[in-house]
């Protein structure tokens, strides 16, 4: 059997979209799943699009996700060059190019702007496009020798013919039929010499021993081209997987103005790289089980690419939040407060232990940006109402509160422990002497000191970290809050 060798071959255009990373782990993933070869091609034959520092990008995010190549610019496996624009420097493409002219399925083109600007358009995929009409396939080979000995600028075109049928296979859609006569004479060669990316994906791909590509499916409809290049030169074409459409929850194509259409969006919104791949790798495809939540070797292990769907998969981001809430809950301690950190200390200007709050806040976000509205009451005592302390199930209302802060009020002012344990002991010992429940004197006290219906600890473990002073201080203003209500 031969050994599967997959490649993930982006452009360097900016920043790695959701859907191009999504190509780049299902290669990685069929490759891994059949201990095959994962490469990096550097497409970069469009210079119009070219983005610095949009190459280190990708090496950064191929890096951060896990997704390590065999083979590429920076691992050479026999294959090379793996950049295009130092392939087309060997002369490949051109090579190609004139083998197809030689056989008849390619033909020099000099048709000026002027001539193209005259042409029909039609529509395709909501955009507007000349149809070419092989106007320079009758020069003569005097004519076309002529026009190359005078410099004239030229593009090399695809030859397809006008009538019959082309049909190449899919993995997922199975045998697709086009009629020729749908098809354009796509340009192989443009006029300053650079392959198009069509064609030099082709070309890459047989001369690299690529078996599987991975593509999304607004590939399809160029899927006929590709194959009549590779039935022109006798080559076997690779296995084809076109993946569904990733849409926002409006289902519309993934665009940037969602916010979270790359990679580096997804990880400045505070989103856990192990999260943002386990839930990538679901935008489409679907394990035997029910199962959610996977590493990246447990990927490996499970990945079969005959259970993607054709259906568009919808880019949730409630459903990724509270996927990465379990992976942030997951943590261990030290990894986590590595990353919590930054944002604690922009929420907290005052001097408190950070990680007893990081401790707190651990399994209640969903991602680290949360981390502000759980803890900024630390910093300063929100205004609140006194209907805060009006609690059904505790059985609290404005006038047992105050009763109870102001029982405790003398006795927390004579604690000298402050710790989390020591304040709890000194709490249970009014509630058992008062004979009440512990929610009864708990509630007033957590609402005083934070000002808050939800936070992230209670009461005692509050006012461990905001210490004496300032829990004291919390605590007569809310008597006095509540003797200005009742």
């Amino acid at each position: 059997m031969t050994k599967i060798r997959t490649r993930y071959a982006p452009s360097p255009t900016g920043r790695m979209h959701v859907g191009n990373l999504r190509s780049a782990l299902y290669e990685f993933l069929i490759a891994k799943h059949d201990g095959g070869d994962f490469m990096l091609r550097i497409e970069d034959t469009d210079q119009e699009r070219f983005v610095e520092g949009a190459v280190d990008i990708i090496y950064r995010t191929l890096e951060k996700t896990g997704l390590v190549h065999d083979e590429g610019p920076d691992k050479d496996g026999g294959y090379g060059p793996y950049v295009q624009s130092e392939r087309m420097k060997t002369g490949i493409y051109m090579k190609y190019a004139k083998e197809l002219i030689d056989k008849g399925e390619a033909y020099y083109c000099f048709c000026d702007k002027e001539r193209l600007a005259t042409l029909k358009t039609e529509v395709v995929e909501g955009k507007e496009i000349s149809i070419y009409d092989k106007h320079c396939l009758s020069l003569s080979k005097e004519e076309v020798e002529a026009n190359l000995a005078a410099g004239k600028p030229f593009v090399i075109r695809q030859n397809i013919p006008n009538e019959g049928t082309t049909t190449f296979h899919d993995e997922l859609y199975g045998d697709i039929t086009v009629e020729n006569a749908e098809l354009d004479d796509m340009i192989l060669i443009k006029s300053d010499g650079y392959p198009t990316y069509n064609f030099a994906n082709v070309v890459d791909d047989h001369t690299m021993n690529i078996t599987h590509v991975v593509r999304g499916n607004e590939y399809l409809s160029s899927s006929p081209k590709y194959q009549r290049l590779y039935d022109a030169f006798g080559w076997q074409s690779p296995v084809y997987i076109h993946l569904p459409l990733i849409t926002d929850e409006n289902h519309k194509k993934l665009s940037k103005r969602s916010g979270h259409s790359s990679f580096e969006d997804l990880l400045e919104q505070g989103f856990v790289t192990e999260a943002v791949v386990n839930y990538i790798a679901l935008l489409g495809w679907s394990p035997e089980d029910n199962r959610e939540i996977f590493t990246l070797d447990e990927l490996i292990k499970e990945f079969d690419y005959h259970r993607i769907s054709k259906s568009p998969a919808v880019f949730d981001i409630v459903k990724l939040k509270w996927m990465n809430g379990e992976y942030i809950k997951a943590m261990d301690f030290d990894t986590f407060y590595e990353m919590a950190e930054p944002y604690l200390k922009a929420a907290l200007k005052k001097d408190f232990d950070l990680k007893k709050i990081a401790n707190m806040v651990k399994t209640r976000i969903e991602v680290f940006p949360d981390i502000a509205e759980h803890v900024d009451f630390f910093e300063e005592l929100p205004e609140y109402s006194v209907e805060m302390y009006t609690h059904k199930k505790m059985k609290t209302n404005s006038e047992t509160s105050l009763q109870v802060l102001k029982d405790m009020l003398p006795i927390l002012e004579a604690q000298e422990d402050y710790s989390n344990d020591g304040l709890y002991q000194t709490l249970v010992s009014y509630v058992e002497e008062k004979g009440v429940k512990n929610g009864y004197v708990m509630w007033p006290i957590r609402t005083a000191v934070s000002g808050k219906q939800m936070t992230p600890a209670g009461a005692t473990e509050i006012m461990e970290v905001l210490g004496k002073e300032e829990s004291l201080r919390r605590i007569r203003k809310g008597i006095e809050l509540l003797e200005q209500s009742v």
